[in-house]
């Protein structure tokens, strides 16, 4: 077992430190018999056992600072042994502070000098007291005796030492007050408060009157470790404005008594120029930072002199990359997966520490990821934004870690992630409507014209088909007429077209790709049929049956001009190939006819002579296509002695009374006026068209 006291320095011989028999749990009265006793204290006997009341007691006054010295913690180890049965116990006493030293300067007297031109604000620094006790009983603070030319500074070096400097705030005049007596107090913080004092004497010199000034009088360096021997650390800035001697300054290393010359162990200065440098290597995790104080003294007479403290901070260089570690990549990744969707994790270490070890991922801002920390040094790359196959296939995507060192140590990792494609595309037609033309009469599987469409996607998200829909736009099922090759977009005649039934056809086409679901999309493809000379002209007028002839009579007398009768014809044919011309087939002997061009009118060219009582004319009709066809009728035409007896003959009536003289110029006005107005509406119609 371990019994723990704590015992404060100042106690007299006899003082009692612990209840031993009550603390170890036996009778006070069997201490002596089980022979309890001390051993291992060490040469110096601190402590006593009375038997006789199980307590431990102090054998001599302790002394902390004799004991432990400037260590924040003091304590003394002891060992108890008892017998019957045999054990061993240990004894920790800590040694508590009390404030039982006073400040004491090293010197009793200190003497400083001072030229009387001196400007205000000059500083004399002034030796640390000494305080062998701890925490707050160690120094406090400083004081000075009331001056009228001097006052009191007291600045913190950065281990928290105290640094007193008497400051000159009046103008000095040696003539006047030669030498100036202080008193300097150091006191303490304990309770009560206990000091220790300094006399101070300044003398006032003549002469050189600017010391040597640093600037700035408080500077620090900052200084990696691993700089070579030799690597100048800085050149102290100090100027005196003096000439000659009082002007030229020689620099030293000035030790402070709490740690003497340890700096100058590792740092050189160059007496004439201030260069402070490194003589030995300098190692961070041993100290992080350097207090160093130097003199700079000029050679007048007297000499002045000037200080600066410098703190020399040791930086810990970044000698170690970060490391990327690729945990998972899920590739190929669809092109439809929404924003945030997890595509890669990645681990991050460093081996240095504070900042050094402190690493930051990047990727470049314009890929459509971005970097989410799960947890320390843990990180997933999700998407940020829309994914499209169509534009980017893939992504090399590098990962960058980069540490907060300076300077900064990088590591890169490249992997490409591929985009799957989704069905996200319909196919296009190049154009929604297309016009093609196909000849009448073409024999089935005709090619008539090939429709194209592209889809963007890939694979079978990418493989199209054609096909024709019956959407009821014709009379007859569009299939009837037309089929369309699946695989390449042409599209074939099922059937000869004629032109005389269906002039046009809307075909529309459905492209259709093999996604899942599928997508598709329509075009229309208008079919003109072109129309081919495959009727011949049909006469209307007159009409005969096939072989017959058609009979006419004109007066005897009829004179030149004379209207015989007309030929009308039709084409089912259109265009050119509608188009109609009327002629006389050559014959062996002359005919006294004419037949228009293109009226067809059958007109008298000449007189009839008396020994002429018929003629056979055969009229022939054509049209103008290629090859032309044509078809012919046969007229015979007989002359009658008077046209009164010829038309009543014709009608195979009666001999004609005045009555019916005025019925016949009746029928002919109105036969004329029809005309005349058939031949206005012609002309309209031709105007129009």
């Amino acid at each position: 077992a371990q019994l723990h006291y704590s015992v404060p320095e100042d106690r007299e011989p006899g003082f009692s430190v612990g209840d031993l028999a009550k603390d170890l749990g036996v009778e006070v009265r069997s201490l002596a018999a089980r022979n309890l006793r001390l051993v291992s204290e060490g040469r110096q006997r601190h402590f006593q056992v009375d038997l006789a009341a199980g307590v431990l007691l102090l054998d001599s006054r302790l002394d902390r600072e004799a004991l432990c010295g400037q260590s924040p913690t003091c304590s003394l180890h002891l060992q108890l042994v008892m017998e019957n049965p045999l054990q061993l116990h240990r004894v920790e006493v800590d040694v508590l502070d009390v404030n039982d030293n006073a400040p004491q300067f090293p010197k009793p007297e200190v003497l400083l000098e001072i030229t009387e031109v001196a400007n205000p604000g000059t500083r004399l620094p002034l030796e640390v007291a000494e305080d062998p006790d701890m925490g707050s009983n160690s120094i406090s603070t400083y004081e000075l005796s009331p001056s009228k030319h001097f006052a009191l500074s007291i600045n913190v070096r950065g281990d928290g030492v105290k640094m007193p400097e008497i400051v000159l705030e009046k103008a000095l005049d040696r003539e006047k007050v030669p030498v100036h007596h202080l008193t300097l107090t150091a006191l303490d913080g304990g309770n009560p408060v206990k000091s220790g004092t300094a006399r101070v004497t300044i003398h006032v010199l003549d002469a050189n009157d600017n010391p040597p000034v640093c600037d700035p009088p408080i500077s620090k360096v900052l200084l990696e470790e691993n700089v070579p021997v030799g690597t100048l650390v800085t050149k102290l800035n100090v100027t005196d404005l003096d000439e000659g001697p009082n002007g030229d300054v020689e620099y030293s290393f000035k030790t402070s008594n709490n740690a003497p010359g340890k700096f100058t162990k590792l740092f050189s200065l160059d007496a004439r120029t201030g260069e402070i440098r490194t003589k030995a290597p300098l190692d961070y995790e041993e100290s992080s930072a350097y207090e160093i104080a130097v003199r700079a003294r000029d050679k007048g007479s007297p000499a002045m002199e000037g200080h600066c403290h410098l703190r020399v901070e040791l930086i810990d260089i970044n000698d170690n990359s970060p490391e990327i570690l690729l945990t998972s990549v899920s590739s190929p990744v669809q092109e439809d997966a929404a924003p945030g969707t997890v595509i890669a994790l990645i681990g991050v270490k460093d081996s240095d520490s504070g900042d050094n070890g402190q690493v930051q991922l990047q990727i470049a801002k314009e890929l459509p990821f971005k970097l989410v920390s799960s947890f320390k040094e843990h990180f997933s790359l999700v998407t940020s934004g829309p994914l499209d196959r169509e534009k980017a296939g893939g992504y090399n995507i590098t990962v960058r870690a980069v540490d907060s060192g300076s300077p900064q140590r990088a590591t890169q990792k490249t992997f490409y992630l591929r985009i799957a494609d989704v069905n996200d595309n319909a196919p296009n037609f190049s154009s929604p409507f297309d016009t093609a033309h196909v000849q009448e009469n073409s024999l089935p599987g005709t090619s008539v014209f090939s429709v194209s469409a592209s889809d963007p996607d890939e694979g079978s998200n990418a493989k199209l088909s054609y096909s024709i829909l019956d959407n009821g736009m014709q009379d007859v099922p569009i299939s009837t007429y037309f089929r369309i090759d699946q695989d390449n977009g042409t599209i074939y005649t099922v059937r000869a077209l004629d032109y005389e039934q269906d002039k046009v056809f809307q075909v529309p086409v459905e492209v259709k790709d093999a996604g899942s679901p599928a997508l598709s999309s329509t075009a229309v493809v208008h079919v003109f049929v072109l129309d081919e000379n495959d009727n011949a002209p049909s006469i209307v007028y007159p009409s005969v049956p096939k072989g017959s002839a058609f009979h006419q009579a004109i007066p005897a007398l009829a004179e030149p001009g004379y209207l015989v009768t007309k030929i009308v014809a039709v084409d089912a044919d259109s265009g050119h190939n509608a188009w109609l011309s009327y002629q006389l087939q050559e014959s062996a002997e002359a005919l006294p006819f004419q037949v228009e061009r293109r009226s067809g009118e059958i007109r008298l060219a000449q007189a009839l002579r008396e020994s002429e009582d018929s003629h056979r004319l055969v009229v022939e009709v054509r049209d103008n296509g290629t090859p032309s066809l044509s078809s012919s009728v046969v007229i015979v035409i007989s002359r009658e002695e008077s046209s009164v007896q010829d038309f009543s003959k014709s009608l195979d009536l009666p001999p004609s009374s005045p009555e019916d003289t005025n019925l016949t110029l009746y029928l002919i006005i109105s036969l004329v006026s029809i005309s005349l107005v058939s031949c206005v509406m012609f002309g309209l119609v031709a105007a129009r068209c």
